[in-house]
């Protein structure tokens, strides 16, 4: 059955061309044909009910004010910009540091080795990167991730991050294997004096035979414990390496809470060389995850619990209609992703979906919106108040733990305009994601014009992530014409 229409790649020669999106057996299916290389069946989601459920928050954002370029189905993504076809703003950047790295993972595309040279953009390219992204209207990009390659090969790291923290960035992240991390927690400390808000660290799992690195990323996890800087884990899930351990690294991030703020798994994405059968083989999406950590919780966090980024939309237009000002808006695709928070109480782990009904909290939350863009700024006071009111109504009854926290924190922040407490949240609850980033055998265009992830470039450009990794060899053009020689 046809669900719709959309543009893709051939997975041998990135041309782009159409697709249709099917529902097949229970999945969803990219059908397309390339002229030259012929037709190509690949999953795109592997459970058609939830496909459809996360569907109905569907959001498409207006873009940026001041878009890079103009541009054309006909030029996209092979001119990407941000061009005016794009439909998000950057929630969050990337800048790649370097493809120098102290490891040599057999599923990296990003380093030296598999090059043959060096990407390393000089300390003043990386200010002008960080420049064009807080340059961006209505709403300066919020946060951004240094990655690589290995970002701490750099010397110079430490000075990057306060720059960014100079610029105005609220939240400066590291993307790091932990190696140097793991060596001196004065080292450790020294990035978060400089401004470093969270490390998400790669943790592919509990045992040695699925995280050869476990004693080095157990040292980083206690090393930030020490110095008090959150960690999110980022494991990469591979069907058959590793995905029998999803819901072991939530019991690992839950039993670390102090320091860990959340796991955001990343199914694979075949960015380098792969065949049909590594493929078929290996190949994970995001309703998968969803069901192992079901599974794998006995039923704890059920598969039910994870909603598609969009959904807290509602938050930003209450705060954008309260404050008079734009607010960074979650427009991303419906299907990139899906998350949920869990609390970890001395009971064990508590979803927030059994202390409040989601979908009428985010309705309640859209309703004060609406009263307060029709009522002005006279009675915010008043429409708040009874915004609470209406808010209790998502409490659920009879189910496992309190809500008593959860509204204090959510009065502070409605209320007395305490955005503190949402930080607050965060040190209480543990965030579980999974961001399913795209290769050219699952490439959509639709995802694409709604990213919100964004790479900034040497030569002036944004890029979105899934285009930059995996469309028509930006990564490639980039590095190649930033290169150096390795020494």
């Amino acid at each position: 059955m046809l669900i719709k229409k959309t543009k893709s790649l051939c997975p041998v020669c990135n041309t782009v061309i159409g697709a249709d999106i099917v529902e097949e057996d229970g999945g969803v299916w990219i059908r397309r044909s390339c002229p030259e290389h012929g037709s190509f069946h690949d999953l795109y989601w592997s459970d058609a009910d939830m496909y459809r459920r996360f569907d109905k928050y569907e959001n498409i954002g207006s873009g940026v004010e001041n878009p890079q370029r103009e541009g054309s189905q006909e030029t996209c993504p092979a001119q990407c910009g941000l061009c005016s076809n794009h439909k998000s703003g950057t929630l969050l950047a990337n800048i790649d540091l370097t493809n120098r790295c102290n490891l040599n993972c057999d599923f990296c595309f990003a380093n030296a080795r598999a090059c043959g040279y060096i990407y390393e953009p000089s300390f003043d390219q990386v200010v002008k990167m960080l420049k064009l992204l807080r340059d961006e209207k209505p709403v300066p990009a919020p946060a951004v991730q240094f990655s690589g390659g290995e970002p701490t090969m750099r010397e110079d790291l430490p000075e990057i991050i306060r720059k960014a923290k100079e610029l105005g960035f609220p939240q400066v992240q590291l993307a790091s294997n932990g190696i140097k991390l793991s060596k001196d927690h004065n080292y450790v400390q020294e990035l978060k004096d400089a401004g470093l808000s969270t490390l998400y660290l790669h943790f592919d799992g509990v045992t040695k035979d699925t995280n050869p690195n476990l004693a080095i990323d157990e040292k980083v996890v206690a090393n930030c414990i020490k110095v008090g800087l959150g960690v999110v884990l980022v494991p990469t899930i591979i069907k058959g390496r590793n995905d029998h351990q999803i819901g072991d690294i939530i019991r690992y991030a839950a039993e670390h809470i102090s320091v860990i703020r959340g796991v955001n798994f990343q199914p694979i994405a075949f960015t380098g060389a792969a065949s049909e059968d590594d493929i078929k083989r290996e190949r994970v999406t995001v309703p998968d995850v969803s069901e192992a950590v079901e599974k794998q919780t006995d039923g704890v966090i059920r598969k039910s619990d994870f909603y598609p980024i969009p959904c807290v939309l509602p938050i930003s237009e209450l705060a954008e209609a309260y404050g008079g000002k734009p607010q960074i808006r979650f427009t991303a695709h419906q299907h990139c992703g899906a998350a949920t928070y869990v609390f970890v109480t001395k009971d064990g782990l508590v979803p927030i979906n059994r202390m409040i009904d989601v979908d009428k909290f985010f309705d309640s939350v859209e309703k004060m919106a609406e009263k307060l863009r029709r009522g002005g700024s006279l009675n915010k006071y008043k429409t708040l108040l009874e915004g609470i009111k209406d808010l209790h109504e998502s409490e659920k009854k009879g189910e496992q733990g309190s809500a008593i926290d959860f509204w204090k924190l959510i009065g502070k922040a409605l209320l007395l305009q305490n955005f503190d407490a949402l930080r607050e949240f965060h040190w209480n609850a543990l965030f579980i994601g999974t961001m399913h980033f795209m290769d050219r055998y699952n490439y959509d265009l639709c995802r694409v014009q709604r990213c919100c992830i964004h790479y900034s470039t040497p030569d002036g450009t944004l890029v979105p992530f899934c285009t930059y990794n995996s469309g028509p060899v930006y990564r490639e053009q980039i590095w190649q014409k930033w290169k150096q020689p390795i020494e």
